[in-house]
């Protein structure tokens, strides 16, 4: 699956962008290696922006460190949540049309 992660990105009068979703199922024993960041620290808003929805890494559910080396066998599965970016401004600076946007957003 490869999907935009709704939501993950913080409030502001320009709001964080949001992360991915990327889940793989393996159809033979591999190894695999993650490096990934703000796992457990947020990407921050600036200027009053909330911060954004830090990621995730789960093999068959389990959550996984943010760097990591591992094996999986066939049938095992990957899921990485890649982190929302911090939003800019606070929300109530946001103009009438920008306030429409973000809502049909």
């Amino acid at each position: 699956r490869y999907a935009i992660r709704r939501g993950s990105g913080g409030e502001g009068r320009y709001p964080g962008g949001d992360g991915l979703v990327r889940e793989f199922e393996f159809l033979h024993p591999a190894r695999v290696t993650l490096l990934t960041e703000r796992r457990y620290h947020a990407p921050w808003g600036l200027a009053g922006g909330n911060d954004g929805r830090p990621g995730c890494n789960r093999l068959n559910g389990v959550t996984l460190p943010p760097k990591v080396h591992f094996a999986v066998t066939a049938g095992d599965r990957l899921c990485i949540e890649t982190p929302g970016g911090g939003g800019w401004g606070t929300a109530e600076e946001r103009g009438s049309r920008d306030a429409v946007r973000g809502v049909a957003e």
